[in-house]
């Protein structure tokens, strides 16, 4: 056996199928990822545009809970 052997490498024989929270924990990450990215490349505008940007989403949010 060598190091370049194709008998050493194992397919594999299943796949994996992630769960709903994974993805979902996965999109958080990425979305603090992204505006992390954006205070690097902007400083404090970076920081606070998107959070008042969001301010009418959460608006709506909050305003379809309170109606049931």
């Amino acid at each position: 056996m060598s190091l370049a052997s194709a008998s050493d490498v194992s397919a594999p024989t299943t796949k994996t199928k992630l769960d709903p929270a994974t993805w979902v924990w996965a999109g958080i990450a990425l979305l603090v990822a992204l505006w992390g990215t954006s205070i690097v490349m902007f400083g404090v505008p970076g920081l606070y545009i998107p959070a008042v940007a969001l301010v009418p989403v959460v608006y709506l949010a909050l305003i379809l809970i309170s109606r049931g």
